[in-house]
């Protein structure tokens, strides 16, 4: 039976037309935002590590590998392309350090990481070598026996058959290969470093090597891509065949070189797809998957087979599990309080060789913030239990929430039903946007970075 939230306030019945893609983040990974996040309030992140973890809160780690073979024109994460073999080094002997500062600080209390990402940039451009003297440092440090998921991103080019071996022998269990498209003009134009056929022997070498999990990251809407082209993009997926899919809506953040070109020429729409025809590919996508035996499990991801394709880290990280962000620029949750590593190379150095950890702001959420922050991620993935918040957070979920769900219902987006909020696939294809209905009114408008 629905249930019909009560006392609103009156709301519009549809929702503000989004049509083309201009500047700015869309894609909502944490809040508050990160704008929100200050250097003044690193005193709070210096209490949380020396305070013991909250009894059964899993604790996990990612780190940022900055370096790339080039830089792809839609990037906006922290990378570098012009670093040799030294300043790698220097690199994983800083995140060793910083992993080694963290393992003797009270807020591991004795736990051993149960998911580790390795996210960048190109994870995949070090070298075996470098890859086995990074991850058998880290393993002395917090051992990863306890490990569900170790998740490794990788650039097709960069895949060697040995390289493969080498990942799976580190304990690597889901690998994701940012094919992102499959046609070699449309790599070329949107600054990837691959082309097709590094995809197709990189996922040949993968699956002979026998990783548990191997996804294939998709984008929808990339400089001068068409219809026809998505339709094969799709095609040949499937034909692949790989446990799961993760689909994303191209978006033009400020620190892009996309943007960079389109205010050198005056330009406010970016020459990509408008958000109606990206959502309309993206729907088209999780369709055909669908009728292959894929199941939709989030705004973004679609999985082969359910019971034995998990996404570790992002639920987890979304439940509100504490994450050890190691890494330049990189972003983690410790005790209650957000953190954020300084975004430049040498800084990032500079500290740890002085013997400091190298974070440079933060925030603690209040508890209405981390209601918030696990309710708007969580609905990502489609659903979410009432009950859940109502004992986690001590709270009346349907109350606290009146005016955006009966807002979200009203735009035929949200139904609630006994114990469960469920969003519709209309509503999935644009979540990021409707999550802003949920944000303290003084997070609505602010600038997501």
């Amino acid at each position: 039976m629905s249930t019909t939230i009560s006392n609103p306030t009156s709301q519009p019945s549809t929702p503000a037309i989004e049509k083309q893609t201009t500047v700015g983040n869309y894609f909502v990974s944490n809040y508050p935002p990160f704008s929100f996040w200050k250097g003044e309030y690193l005193g709070q992140f210096t209490e949380a590590i020396e305070k013991a973890p909250k009894s059964g809160n899993p604790l996990g780690i990612y780190l940022h590998i900055p370096f790339c073979r080039k830089r792809c024109h839609f990037c906006y994460f922290r990378v570098y392309t012009d670093k040799d073999s030294a300043a790698i080094r220097s690199y994983i002997d800083a995140a060793l350090d910083e992993l080694r500062i963290y393992a003797a600080k009270p807020c591991i209390g004795g736990r051993k990481p149960k998911f580790v990402y390795f996210g960048g940039g190109t994870p995949s451009y070090l070298s075996v070598d470098q890859l086995r003297l990074l991850t058998d440092g880290m393993k002395a440090l917090l051992p990863w026996d306890e490990a569900e998921e170790v998740t490794f991103e990788c650039e097709p080019g960069t895949l060697t058959d040995h390289k493969l071996k080498a990942l799976r022998e580190i304990g690597v269990t889901r690998l994701s290969l940012g094919v992102e498209n499959f046609n070699d003009h449309i790599l070329e134009v949107n600054g990837r470093a691959h082309l097709s056929k590094e995809i197709a022997r990189a996922y040949a070498y993968a699956r002979e090597v026998g990783f548990p999990q191997i996804n294939i990251d998709l984008i929808a809407g990339m400089v001068e891509e068409t219809e026809s082209n998505w339709r094969e993009n799709v095609r040949k997926t499937i034909e692949m065949s790989p446990d799961s899919v993760t689909i994303y809506q191209m978006e033009i953040p400020y620190n892009t070189t996309i943007y960079q070109q389109m205010k050198a020429e005056g330009k406010l729409v970016a020459p990509v797809a408008d958000w109606e025809t990206k959502r309309q590919w993206v729907a088209y996508a999780f369709s055909e998957l669908e009728k292959c035996g894929y199941t939709v499990s989030s705004a973004y991801t679609a999985v082969k087979d359910k019971k034995k394709t998990q996404f570790i880290y992002r639920d987890r990280l979304w439940a509100g599990a504490d994450l050890l962000s190691l890494g330049v620029a990189s972003f983690g949750h410790v005790n209650g309080v957000h953190y954020q590593n300084h975004h430049d190379f040498d800084p990032y150095i500079a500290k740890l060789r002085q013997g400091e950890l190298p974070a440079h702001r933060a925030l603690t959420p209040t508890s209405d913030e981390r209601l918030i922050r696990e309710f708007v991620l969580q609905l990502k993935l489609g659903s979410v239990s009432i009950s859940y918040f109502n004992e986690k957070f001590s709270t009346n979920l349907l109350s606290r929430f009146a005016v955006p769900l009966q807002t979200l219902e009203n735009w035929g987006f949200l139904t609630v039903s006994g114990d469960v909020i469920s969003i519709n696939r209309d509503g999935l294809l644009q979540i990021d946007r409707l999550l802003h209905e949920f944000f303290l009114h003084e997070h609505k408008n602010a600038r997501y970075a």
